[in-house]
C-alpha cells in the first residue's frame, strides 16, 4: 500500500487508497466493490443492497458487548471538478495528492476528503483491532453530492443501531446537531434557432477564476457567482445594441457556487469597440465590488468565430431577463441559531442543451416550509420568463436535539483530550442525518469530522493536524459510548 506518512498512519493511507479509486457521484460501483471486498477480508459481516450502499459490521470489544450499537456513516462519492487547466479524467485517473504544510490537497482538482476522509476513518476503525468500542456499523453510501439518493433508498434494515456518527462536517472542535434540507429547481427555455445577416461581429466574454466553493457552507461568505455577473454584462449590452446570444455555459454542479461562465455573442460591427469599452468598464466596477472576496477574478472579452445561428431574441431577451431576476444568495438568517443561514439558493449551472437553455438551481432551508417558498419564488421567475420549472429531489432537515446522550458524551471527551470545549453547531448544508431520522426516528445523532477548506472546488485541501485530532475524538467516542 502507497502511503503518505502522516498520521493518524491507518487514515491516510486508507485515503490514498480510495483517493486511486474513480469515486465520482454516479459512478461508485468500483469504490463500492473496493469496500466490500475490505470488510470480507477482515473477516466482517458485509451486506450491500441494490443501489452499491455498503454495510460492515464489527463486534465489541471483548466487555463491551453491553453498549449501544454505534452507526459510523459517511459517503463514499466526491463532487468531481478541476481548473480548467488541468487534464484529468475523473472517470480513470487517480486523484494526485500534494502535502503543503498542514494540508493535504490535490493536484488542481477536487481532493475528495469530503468525504473520503470519513470513509478512511470509519475502515481504521474496522481494522484495528487495539481500539475498544461497543458494537459498530460502519455505513457507506452512495450519491450523496447529487441528491442524497443512497441514504433516500436506505433499507431500515441498514440503519439497525442506536447512535450514528454522521463522519461528514468539515470543522474539527465543532458538532454538528442540525442541517438544511434541501431541494434542486430547474427551468428549460425552448427556443428556435436563427440564422442573421449583415455585418456583425462576433464576441465571446469568459469569466473564471471565481472562489466558488460549497453552495450551502459558503453561500454566506460574500463570493461572486459567474452565472450572475455574466448575465449582469450581456444584460447591459443587449440593452444598448442589437445583439444576438449565440451560445452561454457556466456552473457545473448544483452544490457548487460557479466558478467559472462564458457566453458568445454577435453585435453589429461598428459596435464592436463601445462593447470593448463597456465590458473594461464591467470589470472594473465587479472587480471593485468583489475585491475582498475574488482577489484571483479573471474577466475576458475578445473576438471569436462566427457561428451559423443564434437564440431567439425572444427567449434571449426572457432568459437575461429573468436570470437577472432570480434570486441568489442568503435569503434569509436564523432567528434561533446566531449566525447560522436559514434559506438559501444558488444559481448553479446554465447551458444550452440542443433546442433549449437549461438552469439548474438549488435550495436549501433548514425549515421545510420556508425552503418550499425559496423554490417557489425561483420558479417564478423563471415562469415569467416564459420557461418551464420544475422542483425535485427534496431532502428533509435535521432538527437539532440539545439533550442527545451522544452529544453528551462527545462533548466531555473533546474537553478530556484537547482541554477546551467543543462548540455545538447546525450547518447550512444537505447531511443524510434527516433522511436517516425518517427512517429511524429513534437514533441519537451528531456528526463531526476533521477541517476542510475549499469543499466542492478545486481548492479542497485538508488539515493534517486536525484529522489527527478528529482520529483521537472518534475513538475516545467509541471507547466511552453509553452503554444499552
Amino acid at each position: 500500500m502507497d502511503n503518505l506518512n502522516l498520521k493518524p498512519r491507518l487514515v491516510f493511507d486508507y485515503f490514498a487508497e480510495i483517493c486511486k479509486i474513480p469515486h465520482g457521484s454516479k459512478n461508485e460501483a468500483q469504490i463500492s466493490k473496493f469496500l466490500q471486498d475490505f470488510g470480507k477480508g477482515l473477516g466482517l459481516e458485509t451486506i450491500a443492497d441494490e443501489l452499491g450502499n455498503v454495510l460492515i459490521k464489527k463486534p465489541a470489544t471483548a466487555g463491551y458487548e453491553n453498549h449501544k450499537t454505534i452507526i459510523l456513516q459517511s459517503h463514499m462519492d466526491m463532487v468531481c471538478d478541476k481548473r480548467k487547466d488541468v487534464e484529468h479524467d475523473f472517470m480513470k485517473d487517480p486523484i494526485r495528492l500534494v502535502v503543503d504544510g498542514d494540508w493535504l490537497k490535490a493536484d488542481g482538482t477536487t481532493l475528495g476528503a469530503d468525504n473520503g476522509i470519513g470513509v478512511a476513518a470509519a475502515m481504521a476503525v474496522l481494522a484495528d483491532d487495539t481500539l475498544v468500542h461497543g458494537p459498530v456499523n460502519c455505513l457507506f453510501t452512495i450519491d450523496e453530492e447529487t441528491g442524497l439518493t443512497g441514504a433516500q433508498a436506505l433499507g431500515k434494515e441498514m440503519l439497525e443501531g442506536d447512535i450514528l456518527l454522521n463522519l461528514d462536517s468539515e470543522d474539527e472542535g465543532e458538532i454538528f446537531i442540525g442541517c438544511a434540507g434541501g431541494v434542486c429547481s430547474y427551468a428549460d427555455y425552448r427556443f428556435i434557432w436563427e440564422r442573421i445577416s449583415g455585418d456583425m461581429f462576433y464576441m465571446r466574454a469568459d469569466i473564471s477564476n471565481l472562489v466558488g466553493g460549497h453552495s450551502g457552507d459558503d453561500i454566506n461568505k460574500g463570493r461572486a457567482n459567474a452565472n450572475k455577473l455574466l448575465n449582469r454584462f450581456l444584460s447591459r449590452i443587449a440593452q444598448k445594441y442589437e445583439f444576438y446570444l449565440c451560445d452561454i455555459s457556466g456552473g457545473s454542479m448544483h452544490n457548487v457556487i460557479p466558478r467559472e461562465a462564458s457566453a458568445v455573442f454577435a453585435v453589429q460591427s461598428a459596435d464592436k469597440e463601445s462593447v470593448r469599452v463597456d465590458f473594461n468598464i464591467f470589470a472594473a466596477e465587479v472587480r471593485d465590488e468583489y475585491m475582498a472576496t475574488e482577489p484571483d477574478m479573471r474577466l475576458v472579452l475578445q473576438s471569436t468565430d462566427p457561428m451559423p445561428r443564434v437564440i431567439d431574441k425572444e427567449c434571449t431577451a426572457k432568459l437575461l431577463k429573468s436570470l437577472h431576476a432570480v434570486f441568489n444568495g442568503v435569503f434569509a438568517m436564523s432567528g434561533d441559531v446566531p449566525g447560522l443561514v436559514e434559506t438559501s439558493s444558488n444559481l448553479a449551472s446554465v447551458r444550452v442543451v440542443d433546442n433549449a437553455v437549461k438552469v439548474v438551481t438549488s435550495q436549501r432551508s433548514s425549515i421545510e416550509s420556508a425552503r418550499d417558498n425559496v423554490a417557489a419564488t425561483v420558479c417564478a421567475a423563471f415562469e415569467l420568463g416564459g420557461a418551464t420549472t420544475v422542483s425535485k429531489g427534496h431532502y428533509p432537515g435535521w432538527k437539532p436535539n440539545m439533550n442527545s446522550q451522544i452529544l453528551k458524551v462527545a462533548c466531555e471527551q473533546y474537553t478530556a483530550l484537547f482541554g477546551g470545549e467543543a462548540k455545538i453547531k447546525a450547518i447550512h448544508a444537505g447531511l443524510e442525518c434527516g433522511l436517516f431520522l425518517e427512517k429511524a426516528p429513534h437514533l441519537d445523532m451528531i456528526s463531526f469530522g476533521p477541517t476542510m477548506r475549499g469543499v466542492h472546488s478545486p481548492d479542497e485541501r485538508l488539515s493534517i493536524a486536525s484529522t489527527e485530532r478528529f482520529w483521537q475524538h472518534l475513538v475516545a467516542i467509541l471507547a466511552n459510548s453509553p452503554a444499552k
